[in-house]
Formats: C-alpha cells, structure tokens, sequence
C-alpha cells in the first residue's frame, strides 16, 4: 500500500512538473530568445514612465526628449539625400547629416533569419520609424544643446576604414563645430569633435554622445542572456536593469568612472566608449514610452575666442563576436568581452567555445563539432566512469551484508547507518563514486548551454535535414506531424525527433544500471526518462545533440565497463529477474 501511494504520489509530481517547467522555462529561458532577432521581436507593451525629475535642458544636462516623435517608414527615412554613406567588410549603412546621427547600419554577416532570401540584420534605424536605434553626436554650448534639426556639411560622401568623413556646421555666434567620422574593419566608429570660437567672447562649450533607442525590438531579457541597459563602471561590469526596470526608475547614473556604456540585445550591442576627457554626466534614461537613450555628456569648457577644444568617442554598433570583443578589450576597454553574459563559469564557457570553433574549423558543420566534443569530453571522463563502476560492483558485492545490517538493526536505523559505514569502509567502496560521472556532467552541461544561448558563432548555424538553427529548439514537432497541420504546439508539449531519440538513449542508460532494490525507486527510474523528453524538448538543438550523444557512449561504455566486470553485469541481471518476478507476483 505504501508503495502504491509513493508512486502515485511520484505521478502526480511528475505531472506538476510538466506544467510548472513550461512556466519556469517561459519565465527563466524564453523560447523566443533563442532565436530572436531584431526584425523577429514583436511590439509588447509600452513600457512606462518617464525620466522623473529631469532638470530643465542646460549645461550637464541633454533633456528628456519626452515629445511624441514624427512617425515616418523607413523606406522613407532613408530615401533622403543628406546622407553620407558607410561602407566596411562588415557594415553598410549611412550617417544621416540632418542631426549627425548614425541612424542606418546593417550587418553584412548575418542574416535576420534562417531563410537564405533574408536580409541583413538591421541595428539601427532613423529615428520615428518603428525600429529606430541611433547614435547621435553633438554640442551643448552656453548650456543650450544644439539642435538635432541641425543639417551639417560633408566634405565626403563615404564612410569606409581607409576614408574617414567630417561633418561641419557653424553656429549663429560663429563657432564651427567638426565631427570627422573614422571607421575601422569591425564594429567600431571614431567620432572626434572639435570646436573653434571664431566669435568675439569666450564661450562654453560640452561635446555629447548619446544612443537613443526603442526596446520594442529588444530581445528578452532572461537569466543567461541580459537585454538591457549595459556598461562598465569603476572597473566593474553594470547590468542590474531590464527595461522595464529602468522605466520604473525614470533614469539611472551608475557610479564611477565610465569604461563603456549602452544597450545590448542577445547577439548585438551598442556602446560608447568614452574619451580621455573628462565627463559631466554619464548614465541611462528612460524617455517615455518604449523609448531609452545612454547619455554620454563630458564636462563645460570655455573656449576663449578663437580657440579651440578637441573630444573623442568611439561607438560600436554590431555582433558581440567574443574575438572582435575580446581584441578590443586587449587594446584598453575595461571587460569590454562582458558585454556577453558569460557569468561566473566564463573560464569554463570560453575553452568550449574555443574547442567548437576548432573542431567547426575541421569539419565545417558545428552540429559534428558538438558530437566530437562530446565524445572528447567522455573520453576524458572515461577514468572517472571507470572508478564508478568497480564501485558499483563492490557495493554489489556487499548488498547481501547490507542487508543482512538492515535486517538485524530495523528497529535502530541509527544503529543501522553506523553499521553500514563501517561495512563501506572494511569493504573498501564508495557509495557516491558512480554519480560522480554525472556530478561532473552539470557543469559542462551548463556551460554548453550557455554557449549555444550566448555565442554568435551558433546562431543560425545547422546541422542536418530539418535541424537549420542549433541555438533553437528542434522545429520538428511529432503532435502537429512534422509542420503538416496548422497549429502550433504548446511548449511543454513541443515533443521532436531530438527529444524523443533523448528518451529512448536515456531509458538505454537506465536499462544497463543495476535495478534498485527499492520499488519506488524503480518506478522512479523507469518514467524519468520520459520525464526528461517533456523537460529537455524546449531547449536549443545543439543542447539536445549533446545529451543523446552522450547518452549513446555512456551505453557503450556501460557494455564494455560490464565485460570488464561480469559480476556486475551478472549482478544486475539478476536484481532486474528479481525485479520482474516480484511484479508477476504483484
């Protein structure tokens, strides 16, 4: 009777866990993030609120730009002809003369999604059009920010690593105000501005740099991968806020001095990197609405007539590539390669995203890479996977005697616990030392996860047949046949070809380990697999990949392990005959 209400207790369980996995997952891992590009993301609910308590626009302070901007398409954004073109190996775009705004870049290397006709993912847009994400530079001069209605010169009409651009303007008290674009081959922009008073009095002048943009398109922000506002301050990596938060605060100015500062999405990022000069007011503020903007003001210089003050900026506006990332930290930005949400197992993700890169690098699939760093990975472990099982063959030697304990002291499992210590330690074996496979498993484990959410090497990428996105769920789903009929298929219930093959491999494991003695525990061992296929069906492809291959070579490592140890493998032959007499008699 007892074990009966214990396994239809473990049912019940099983079926709360069904339900409460498919919330935990939404909530914790979004499906849609794994996929999610700019052009993917759907409009949700305006975000709220509005930079509170903003002083009135003067020197240290950009203003709110609470006003309700010109909705325009971006077709005809762009059809304007005060455009200075950009042009790189990785970007194309335009820097827009009207407000010296880079309002237009798409990233020649990836596309929005995994149809071979789709374009390019656009990063920024103009400003009103439904996407709009922009970097804007400019000046704040006797505590007035000059006009983003401005229209400024070119002395070029492309922007490219070997042509740089400036823009110029002069002002109704005759100072001229320069900003000479530079670009280099990645994602990185140069913007140097430079003020000469050519008026008759000295004058006040504060360089600024902003990236203004929509959190409609932004990717969800979740536990291993955070969209958002993002930075470095004071040596220390800045990213508390989702958007919604930094729309309750109205504003936030992190303390410290600013490494880099911006906004950044699953696979991409905006940030500006401050100058050698010394800044008024650095920080993040929301506009109203679903608009944000990082703020970059430097500090109030007077210019005497005719001189003149110099600042530089960069902004990098692409793919958070961990190389191009990580090569830019080496050249000086402060833990410029945390704009990826590595976390704390950063030194054990990188060496696997190292090792998928080389092994992509050899065989140009990286669905093959995982399955050869998996058997890499069991390989190494194979020693360890040696130990556990000439474990369980001594604690299969010694269960006649644990029994017998168990028999003798029933009444003092006190008594019992001791004794059963004693006998571990006479007979020289270790209960733990079979999980320790597995212990070592969840962190490698974890690590994969997180490489195939975070890195951008993985987006897209395929591997066979059906299987076009190993950084997404498998697209196959068997209630709706494989596509053929028109529904979609709730999460939880989101069953594949991958997670089925997950169930099969894992009930194969569980079929070669020695039967517990306990019936509960059978029950137990027996509907985990199958627990497992409902819980593991929603994560990323390459995920699934991994656990079946590494389910596979644990089968065939558990038949070569029995051959070396055939009173094991005779052992557990027989508690699974014990096992199933005892439910013939039932």
């Amino acid at each position: 009777m007892d074990n009966q209400r214990n396994l239809l207790l473990a049912v019940l369980l099983s079926g709360l866990l069904f339900l409460g996995w498919d919330f935990g997952m939404r909530y914790f891992y979004p499906e849609a993030s794994l996929t999610a590009s700019m052009a993917d993301a759907k409009p949700g609910a305006a975000a709220t609120g509005s930079a509170s308590g903003a002083a009135t626009p003067g020197a240290g302070d950009l203003g709110g730009e609470a006003t309700a901007n010109r909705k325009v398409t971006l077709k005809g954004a762009l059809a304007s002809g005060d455009r200075v073109q950009i042009d790189t190996p990785r970007l194309a775009g335009s820097i827009n003369l009207v407000g010296a705004r880079i309002d237009d870049i798409v990233l020649k290397d990836y596309r929005e999604t995994v149809k071979k006709k789709s374009g390019p993912v656009r990063l920024f847009a103009p400003e009103g059009t439904p996407d709009q994400y922009f970097a804007e530079f400019g000046f704040v001069a006797g505590g007035q920010r000059q006009p983003s209605s401005a229209r400024w010169q070119a002395d070029g009409t492309k922007l490219t690593p070997t042509t740089p651009v400036t823009l110029t303007r002069t002002d109704a008290a005759g100072i001229t105000y320069n900003i000479k674009f530079a670009i280099d081959a990645d994602y990185m922009i140069t913007a140097t501005q430079t003020a000469t008073n050519a008026s008759a009095a000295a004058a006040i002048i504060q360089p600024f740099a902003l990236i203004k943009r929509t959190s409609v398109n932004a990717t969800i922000d979740q536990f291993v991968a955070h969209s958002g506002p993002v930075g470095v301050f004071a040596g220390t990596l800045w990213d508390p806020h989702s958007y919604a938060e930094l729309a309750e605060l109205g504003g936030e100015k992190p303390e410290g001095a600013a490494s880099w500062l911006g906004f950044t999405d699953q696979y991409w990022l905006a940030a500006l990197v401050p100058g050698k000069g010394e800044t008024d007011s650095v920080g993040f503020r929301a506009l109203g609405g679903d608009l944000f903007r990082s703020d970059l003001l430097y500090a109030a210089t007077t210019v005497p007539a005719g001189g003149s003050l110099t600042q530089s900026t960069r902004v990098y506006a692409g793919a958070k590539d961990s190389l191009i990332l990580d090569k830019y930290e080496d050249s000086g930005i402060t833990y410029f390669g945390k704009a990826i949400s590595w976390g704390w197992f950063e030194w054990f993700e990188k060496p696997i995203l190292w090792l998928l890169r080389t092994l992509n690098g050899a065989v140009g699939n990286f669905g093959v890479a995982i399955i050869l760093l998996t058997v890499i990975i069991r390989g190494l472990m194979f020693p360890i996977a040696q130990k556990g099982f000439a474990s369980m063959a001594g604690m299969k030697a010694v269960q006649p005697k644990m029994k017998e304990i168990q028999e003798r002291f029933k009444d003092d499992k006190q008594r019992q616990q001791q004794e059963i210590m004693k006998l571990y330690k006479d007979e020289k074996v270790n209960p733990l030392s079979g999980c320790l496979p597995m212990l070592i498993q969840i962190p490698v484990f974890f690590a994969l996860y997180k490489v195939l959410v975070l890195a951008i090497e993985m987006r897209h990428e395929p591997f066979v047949l059906w299987i076009r996105d190993l950084s997404a769920p498998d697209p196959a789903h068997i209630l709706n046949l494989f596509g053929a009929l028109p529904y979609d298929v709730p999460g939880f219930l989101a069953i594949g070809p991958l997670a089925v093959l997950l169930g099969i491999t894992m009930w194969l494991t569980f079929r070669l380990n020695p039967t517990a003695m306990d019936p509960v525990q059978q029950q137990m061992f027996a509907i985990m697999p199958w627990v497992l296929m409902f819980v593991m069906a929603p994560f990323a492809a390459g995920l699934l990949l991994y656990w079946v291959t590494s389910n596979i070579l644990t089968v065939a490592q558990q038949s070569y392990l029995y051959s070396k140890h055939p009173q094991l493998k005779a052992a557990s032959a027989k508690s699974k005959d014990v096992a199933a007499s005892g439910k013939a008699k039932g």
